[in-house]
Parts: structure tokens; C-alpha cells; sequence
């Protein structure tokens, strides 16, 4: 029994030290996001977080931030129609 413990807890550690790799290295971070009205993905990395920020502070400068993930579907679809008119060298 102490032995099967062992090696389920050397597993859990290895699992562990695995995803905290995964972190560090970003490979979490990146989320796809499909656009229903446009009809595409977009990756959800730093330069689509900055993009938002930008858009967030024309939009809605005087309100408290808001995580993209909060907004109801209508303010997620306000935010990609101002994407697709402001694109950057990546789209």
C-alpha cells in the first residue's frame, strides 16, 4: 500500500511540475475564440488582451474594466465588430 502511495504522489508531482511548465511557458494562455457574426477564430494571447484594453478605454473609458469573459453576448459582439475595424499586422 505505502507503495502504491508513493507512486501515485511521485505522478501527482510530475503532473504538477508539468502544468506549472505549461504556465510559465504561456501554452495556457492561449485561448481560441470564435466570431459568430464574422465567421472566425482569434487567439487570445497578449496582443488580443492589449487590443481589448484599447478598446475598452475608447469605448468605455469611464466605466470599471471588465474581463472580456463578462460581457454578456452583445458586448462580446460590440467589441469584435471594433476589432475587425481595427486590425494590426497580424489579421
Amino acid at each position: 500500500m505505502k507503495r502504491q502511495m508513493k507512486r501515485i504522489s511521485s505522478g501527482a508531482f510530475i503532473f504538477f511540475l508539468g502544468l506549472s511548465v505549461a504556465l510559465a511557458s504561456g501554452c495556457a494562455a492561449r485561448v481560441g475564440i470564435y466570431d459568430t457574426d464574422h465567421r472566425d477564430y482569434h487567439r487570445w494571447d497578449d496582443n488580443e488582451d492589449r487590443a481589448y484594453h484599447n478598446y475598452w478605454m475608447e469605448s468605455h473609458g469611464r466605466e470599471p474594466y471588465r474581463d472580456f469573459g463578462k460581457l454578456n453576448q452583445n458586448e462580446q459582439k460590440d467589441y469584435w465588430n471594433w476589432r475587425h475595424s481595427h486590425p494590426d499586422d497580424r489579421h
